[in-house]
């Protein structure tokens, strides 16, 4: 395992659409298990592939302790509405209010290549998104909601 460096927004390497993983072996296992470490190391709540420079369509977060692996996401159910302010270890000291889904279901597989359903709101589902948009390259600052008095980004 291995502390990665992040990728960050100046780079267009962030813009660039994930692929498919077509392969669940010890190379994907690898590349997780060090997004896990770098993840532990920055402690941030989620990080993408693309992030530490992989081309992947793959993101983990951690919420409260529980580390969830998703590869080969699909968001397949979304509603609701819901403004929290996020940020992103790719956007240094940046943090603005984002319009996501209150709910949100995905499909993905495990790192063995199983396929799995989960959903989650609040919090949680915000993350979903965030690490979504991430392999579509999309950034959170493309989002920034401008109805809230948070409208701006702080820091940078």
């Amino acid at each position: 395992m291995a502390i990665r460096d992040i990728v960050l927004s100046t780079d267009d390497f962030l813009r660039k659409k994930s692929k498919p993983v077509k392969k669940f072996d010890e190379k994907l296992w690898g590349l997780l298990d060090d997004m896990h470490e770098t993840l532990n190391h920055t402690k941030g709540s989620g990080l993408s592939a693309v992030q530490i420079g992989s081309l992947k369509r793959v993101f983990i977060i951690d919420i409260n302790g529980a580390n969830l692996e998703f590869i080969n996401p699909e968001i397949v159910k979304k509603s609701g509405k819901q403004y929290k302010e996020e940020g992103c270890l790719s956007v240094k000291q940046a943090y603005a209010c984002v319009e996501r889904a209150e709910y949100v279901e995905i499909k993905a597989f495990d790192r063995y290549g199983y396929p799995f359903s989960f959903s989650s709101h609040d919090w949680t589902a915000v993350c979903l998104q965030h690490e979504y948009d991430h392999l579509e390259g999309v950034l959170y600052i493309d989002k920034i909601y401008k109805g809230k008095k948070r409208d701006t980004i702080v820091g940078e």
